[in-house]
């Protein structure tokens, strides 16, 4: 049987799903091993090595997958995080920065800066990336709880309520979906 890319990363995927990183991690080198300019192998290989919690490991392979397509949001955003959980935060900032640049209406990006600003206490900045991230995706729930936290430390109570008010909508709206028989 021949080995191929996209069945090495089923498998790996698989894996990982349930637990197996390092043979996860086997595979998607296997597959590297094939096909070593495949940007989507390589972001894999960060995720399942950020999700076994070696993050230095991650953000090798996802600059790798970076260096590949450096224009690909989820890479761009993943590596930002990896950077900011391994407190290297002005490079998180930077990733930020530059995914926004290549693509200035992806709310994902937009929160991850926000948190970036918020944990080093600059709350309006936070406030305006949580803003643009909510102005993006009216219905992104973690950016309203940003967006509503970092509005009760600047004490703007009415922007606090709004997405509360917000919040609760998009519960309810969850909720009736589950009810009439969706998958929410």
């Amino acid at each position: 049987m021949v080995e191929n890319v996209v069945s090495l990363n089923t498998q790996a995927i698989e894996l990982a799903s349930s637990g197996q990183y390092r043979e996860a991690i086997a595979c998607l080198q296997r597959a590297i091993s094939i096909e070593k300019y495949n940007h989507l192998l390589w972001y894999n290989l960060g995720i399942t090595y950020r999700d076994a919690g070696n993050l230095e490991a991650a953000k090798s392979a996802l600059v790798h997958a970076h260096e590949i397509n450096d224009e690909d949001d989820e890479i761009i955003e993943t590596l930002a995080l990896v950077c900011f959980n391994q407190g290297c935060k002005e490079e998180a900032l930077a990733f930020c920065l530059e995914g926004l640049s290549n693509n200035s209406e992806n709310s994902h990006l937009w929160n991850t800066l926000g948190v970036l600003y918020f944990n080093e206490n600059d709350f309006p900045m936070a406030c305006e990336a949580f803003e643009n991230a909510v102005t993006i995706n009216p219905y992104y729930y973690d950016a309203l709880f940003n967006l509503r936290d970092t509005y009760e430390e600047l004490g703007n109570k009415a922007g606090y309520q709004m997405c509360v008010e917000q919040m609760k909508n998009i519960q309810l709206g969850e909720n009736d979906f589950k009810n009439e028989g969706g998958n929410a």
